[in-house]
């Protein structure tokens, strides 16, 4: 029920995850696990496909909200890890995808 172990607060109060902070930084050339990267989204492999998923926590209400304000949602926030995980090419289909919902709604 609490943040990671790894979560450090910048002067803001805002949690960011310290190995990324130390990445960042050049302290480390060891990048944060992937499914930390995606966090929250959360990867579940089936038999017949990967579910991918957003995990709602109460920790990323203040993210979400700066999301929606600025009309970021969550799979382009998590970009540059869902390219990690898949590739460039699934994202680009992903990206065609929302564009296709948007058109639809």
């Amino acid at each position: 029920g609490k943040e990671c172990a790894y979560t450090v607060f910048n002067p803001d109060g805002i949690a960011k995850c310290g190995i990324e902070e130390a990445f960042n930084q050049g302290a480390t050339a060891w990048r944060k696990p992937v499914s930390c990267h995606l966090y929250p989204v959360r990867v579940k492999e089936y038999s017949s496909l990967t579910a991918v998923n957003y995990h709602k926590w109460q920790l990323c209400d203040p993210a979400c909200e700066l999301g929606e304000q600025l009309q970021v949602p969550v799979f382009r926030f998590v970009r540059d890890a869902l390219i990690r995980k898949f590739g460039e090419q699934w994202y680009a289909e992903l990206e065609e995808a929302a564009r296709d919902h948007r058109t639809l709604s």
